[in-house]
């Protein structure tokens, strides 16, 4: 099986993928709280996770490589509940452009920061044009539930996509890390439903904590999740995510798969 993650190869084995043009898949996550039943660590298990499985279904005929996930994301509005880690904006900013100065820096010119919470979508949105010219890079970015938006109308059962420790979050670490997932809490794990999409757009609205929105810290509900639909849900958002990648995008002219 061909090595996929960038600390498990040598210096020479890196240096090798750069010179191929290699991808380099960079996933950036969040350590926050996630309801009665989940873990803290949701977003750095599941993006990593589906970083790993687009890798392994491109590494065939597509050189490319994972870095080491960074944990730690913008997730302020989680505090309220504890067991949340968080960063400023600009300590975000400093952070991405050295992490992506050092792939760039050994060789690489194709970089797609692979984001896994919520919270990190608006920053990141104004901080790829940021990172493209300061850098002179072409920095791609992508959020991997949004890959698989059809497939994940299709598989839930209660909501259209992810929310928030929600029937989609729980499934896919049934499927992962089942013995991370506290059953016998399930049963509160439930709250109001959230568009996330909606929450992002241009309008009149406030920040708010999550204290604000849902007294369990779930929003969607989570308990008819299971594992088969997260196993299909993790498969979905990497088949997805490495199609687009094999067709060339996002670097091919005006976005457009490379004929």
């Amino acid at each position: 099986m061909t090595e996929i993650a960038w600390n498990r190869l040598s210096a020479a084995a890196l240096r090798a993928l750069a010179e191929r043009n290699a991808v380099v898949l960079l996933p950036v996550a969040s350590t926050e709280q996630h309801g009665p039943h989940l873990p803290t660590g949701v977003d750095d298990f599941l993006c990593s996770a589906v970083c790993r499985r687009t890798a392994t279904l491109l590494a065939h005929d597509t050189p490319v490589v994972v870095a080491p996930t960074v944990w730690c994301g913008l997730a302020d509005h989680h505090i309220a509940f504890g067991g949340t880690f968080t960063l400023s904006l600009a300590t975000y900013h400093a952070l991405l452009r050295d992490l992506c100065r050092s792939i760039l820096a050994a060789g690489f010119r194709r970089i797609v920061i692979v984001n896994g919470h919520g919270g990190n979508i608006s920053g990141l949105a104004a901080l790829s044009v940021e990172l493209t010219r300061e850098l002179d890079a072409p920095i791609a970015t992508t959020t991997y539930f949004t890959e698989a938006l059809a497939e994940m109308r299709a598989i839930l059962e209660d909501q259209d996509g992810v929310m928030h420790a929600c029937e989609g979050e729980t499934s896919m670490m049934l499927a992962l890390t089942p013995e991370l997932v506290d059953r016998a809490r399930l049963p509160e794990a439930h709250g109001p439903a959230f568009d996330i999409a909606a929450s992002l757009m241009p309008s009149l609205r406030r920040t708010v904590s999550f204290k604000e929105l849902t007294a369990s810290g779930v929003l969607g509900d989570a308990r008819r999740a299971s594992a088969a639909k997260g196993e299909a849900l993790l498969q979905a958002c990497a088949q997805n995510l490495a199609a687009r990648l094999r067709a060339g995008e996002p670097w091919s002219p005006l976005g457009k798969p490379k004929t």
